[in-house]
């Protein structure tokens, strides 16, 4: 029995020992040198990363995450799709718990975009799929492309402390006086962010580049109705002593009839857009919803948002108009729910743009239906729920975080679009048809007659 009892100890020691083996490697199995992701940590780092001139798509995981794991097979496709573009790199920040916190990175996985200014990375907030991640890249690309073009190198773009640089977006942050202040944020009627620094303040400094980062993101998303300031309370004292300023940086949001309140939001630049945005979204209006009349109207809307979201809805001859506002309040319903997403909403009625219904996919059936688009990919999403509040939301919210199959509108452009006149908001008529007179025909001589 002891020899037996020593066996099965030799046999459990061994199981353990490959048990033990197999997880080393699953945990250190994410990915491989055949994989295009390059693997990061404390050592290569500064090498790879900070001295490159490349942008970096970065993701900080932990192995025993489950949403990282199941994000790997995602990134190995983002890493060779982009191979010789963007350089995308996975830091183990479990092992390497020192540079996730150098990155304040406090879930996983984080995505961070490495771009001009490496010192500070931007967060990655898109879809979790291979195809968002892409998409997003190519974007950061594009803007750093752009920045390096107008002579910008992406780093602190208003220089206000140290009085040097230019040009960027510190021109999106309004340098806020005694003289100009009642003015231009008191009697404005729009929300305002305003910090309040002083030039030797160290924590001023470091949220300086996110300031103005922050300023030239919120002034485009928001149509330039939020506006984000900033005070040098040294020399403007009297508005320091005017709103308790004691510390510095300080921010306060000012907002028309209300007295400021202090922001008790995040200091990097996605926090304070987030920030701005929902304040946007608590104070704006929505957006309108449109009737699509002409070519003017679906070019304007889809060209000058990210989404424009458009319902075919039934003939009124088949909803009356107490049917028809029973669809357009709940399309602006979620036009209210979505306003911070800045899209445009559309409507048309079934069969009057038949080339836009094709292009669409929609066709001629399936009324009330729904689509979103993006103009700029020429790419589409159909509504496969209910036309409800419930599916409707559904559909939009899988949109707004990267999920939901899509296709290319037909033809690969906006199609051609009738103008027509609007709906005068009253129930349907059925045409009138012509009356004919019959008294003066002689029906024998249009019928056989078939005598008995």
């Amino acid at each position: 029995m002891t020899r037996n009892w020593r066996g099965a100890k030799r046999t459990m020691r061994l199981l353990l020992a490959l048990l033990g083996c197999s997880l080393v490697f699953m945990v250190q199995g994410f990915y491989s040198a055949s994989d295009d992701v390059v693997e990061l940590n404390p050592s290569n780092f500064n090498r790879e990363v900070l001295q490159s001139d490349s942008l970096w798509l970065i993701e900080f995981y932990a192995p025993w995450c489950g949403h990282c794991q199941s994000l790997t097979a995602d990134w190995k496709k983002t890493a060779t799709a982009l191979k010789g573009i963007v350089k995308v790199g996975a830091v183990d920040a479990d092992q390497h718990n020192s540079l996730g916190g150098q990155y304040s990175v406090r879930g996983f996985p984080t995505i961070k975009i490495f771009g001009a200014n490496k010192n500070k990375p931007d967060d990655y907030q898109g879809g979790r799929n291979s195809q968002a991640i892409v998409d997003g890249a190519l974007n950061a690309l594009q803007t750093l492309v752009k920045d390096r073009m107008s002579g910008r190198s992406g780093g602190s773009d208003y220089s206000r402390q140290s009085g040097g640089g230019g040009g960027g977006s510190k021109k999106d942050v309004v340098e806020l006086t005694d003289d100009n202040f009642d003015r231009l944020v008191l009697n404005s009627g729009e929300v305002w962010l305003v910090e309040f620094f002083a030039p030797w303040c160290g924590h001023c400094k470091s949220l300086e580049p996110e300031w103005a980062a922050a300023a030239s993101a919120v002034k485009e998303q928001t149509k330039d109705k939020v506006h984000l300031g900033a005070v040098d309370a040294t020399v403007h004292q009297g508005l320091a002593s005017r709103y308790g300023i004691r510390g510095f940086p300080t921010i306060k949001i000012f907002k028309k009839g209300e007295e400021p309140e202090d922001y008790q939001g995040g200091r990097t630049r996605g926090d304070i857009i987030a920030g701005a945005l929902d304040l946007f979204s608590d104070n704006a209006a929505p957006p309108e919803l449109l009737e699509i009349l002409n070519a003017d109207v679906l070019k304007k809307t889809c060209d000058d948002y990210q989404l424009c979201v458009i319902a075919v809805l039934p003939h009124i001859l088949d909803t009356g108009a107490a049917g028809r506002n029973g669809y357009l309040e709940v399309m602006m319903k979620m036009a209210e729910k979505y306003k911070k997403k800045m899209w445009g909403w559309l409507w048309t009625e079934a069969g009057v743009q038949m080339e836009l219904e094709a292009s669409l996919g929609i066709g001629g059936f399936g009324y009330p239906a729904m689509a979103a688009i993006n103009a700029r990919k020429m790419k589409f999403a159909l509504l496969k729920g209910s036309f409800s509040e419930t599916g409707i939301h559904e559909f939009l919210r899988d949109l707004s975080v990267g999920r939901g199959s899509t296709a290319t509108v037909g033809g690969g452009a906006l199609p051609n679009i009738n103008s027509v006149e609007a709906w005068d908001g009253k129930d349907g008529e059925l045409p009138v048809e012509d009356d004919y007179d019959l008294s003066d025909v002689d029906l024998d001589d249009i019928f056989d007659k078939d005598e008995l």
